[in-house]
């Protein structure tokens, strides 16, 4: 009788220990920057150095990596970065911006105030 309770009893508490986890997927953003002459070093620095590398990101869905993606086409470093190229990964999926598109930076609605920006 101990026995059966002592095993209900474990079975609940594993249950309530893992009600509240969420399975998140992975999120994998990959950035390809363009450098404003001579700010390679600069720009490229978000990627140790590299013009391009795919960071992982906090997602719970594939919706969120897409917003996520899209975020990441934010550039505040105008005289530093000319532009990027941001694709996005959903557990080794593909994830498309809401136009369809692999580069979300092309829907990005800040592109033409941060992008381009180098010689101003």
């Amino acid at each position: 009788m101990k026995s059966h309770y002592l095993i209900r009893t474990s079975a609940v508490l594993l249950l309530m220990a893992t009600a509240g986890t969420a399975a998140a997927g992975e999120c994998a953003i990959e950035y390809i920057r363009t450098a404003c002459p001579g700010k390679e070093a600069e720009s490229f620095s978000k990627c140790g150095g590299k013009q391009s590398c795919v960071l992982p990101e906090s997602a719970e869905s594939a919706q969120a990596c897409q917003a996520a993606a899209l975020k990441a086409c934010a550039n505040d470093r105008l005289l530093i970065t000319k532009s990027k190229v941001v694709r996005a990964k959903f557990d080794g999926k593909a994830v498309m911006s809401a136009s369809g598109k692999e580069d979300f930076c092309a829907d990005y609605a800040k592109r033409g105030t941060e992008f381009d920006q180098c010689a101003k």
